[in-house]
């Protein structure tokens, strides 16, 4: 027996203005990838916006780097005077309105 797939129904709209040149390329795209505009535009931001996120969430590092990093993760914490200072103070100093 076959199993069916279904897509989930799309009710959000996004509305967006482009140049001639950048619509006859994205035209171009979604015709030569054998997709409707609409899925190359969606399939093409998805994956853009899941890059940027991973450059977020991810850490990639070499062997070497990831060796410096854990180390120096794992080195007792030292303490600043400057930072011991701040910590000890009241509040937040207020600033001058500048008119």
């Amino acid at each position: 027996m076959a199993t069916t797939h279904a897509k989930p129904t799309r009710t959000r709209r996004i509305n967006l203005r482009a140049t001639d040149g950048q619509e006859k390329l994205i035209r171009i795209g979604a015709e030569t990838s054998g997709i409707s505009l609409t899925d190359f535009i969606l399939e093409s931001a998805c994956l853009q916006a899941e890059q940027v996120l991973a450059d977020k969430r991810e850490f990639v590092a070499s062997s070497r780097q990831w060796k410096a990093f854990t180390e120096a993760l794992d080195r007792p914490a030292r303490i600043k005077p400057e930072l011991r200072r701040l910590f000890s103070e009241i509040g937040i100093p207020k600033r001058e309105s500048r008119k």
